[in-house]
């Protein structure tokens, strides 16, 4: 009883992978090259997910067809440039930092920036705008801060 307790546990806290056995290449280091390259490829159906952690069966063709380019002797960037032609951009988990993708990588820090700049110029505005205090406004303040 304890041996399946473990097992299941240890099931449990494995990572669900799913690609499927006959997926798998028999050569070593393009298996690792395809897992590499679909650890930064997005499932287009469940979007949070990379295609080796989806069971969507279009993550299935798309892992099918990373191992299928790279068996064709395409280099990583090819096999990229490939799908991202198929399926866009939205299939990358970090977008390229060209065309479109430029303004998502850009967005970030011009609101920070933005955001900063408009922050210093209220406090700038708001510390001009509030008039001192007269000589007789401080001596009531000061005698209502000794009480």
């Amino acid at each position: 009883m304890r041996k399946t307790l473990a097992f299941c546990l240890m099931l449990a806290a494995a990572p669900a992978l799913a690609v499927q056995p006959d997926e798998i290449l028999p050569d070593p280091a393009l298996e690792a090259r395809a897992r590499e390259i679909s650890r930064d490829l997005r499932c287009p159906v469940c979007q949070g997910e990379a295609i080796d952690d989806s069971n969507a069966q279009i993550s299935r063709d798309l892992r099918l067809l990373v191992r299928e380019r790279l068996v064709a002797g395409d280099s990583n960037e090819e096999v990229v440039d490939f799908i991202v032609a198929r399926y866009g951009e939205f299939v990358l988990f970090n977008p390229r930092a060209t065309g479109s993708g430029l303004i998502l990588w850009l967005a970030g820090p011009a609101m920070l920036l933005a955001g900063g700049a408009m922050a210093f110029a209220m406090t700038r505005r708001r510390a001009k705008a509030e008039p001192a205090l007269s000589a007789e406004e401080q001596a009531r303040l000061a005698e209502l801060l000794k009480d």
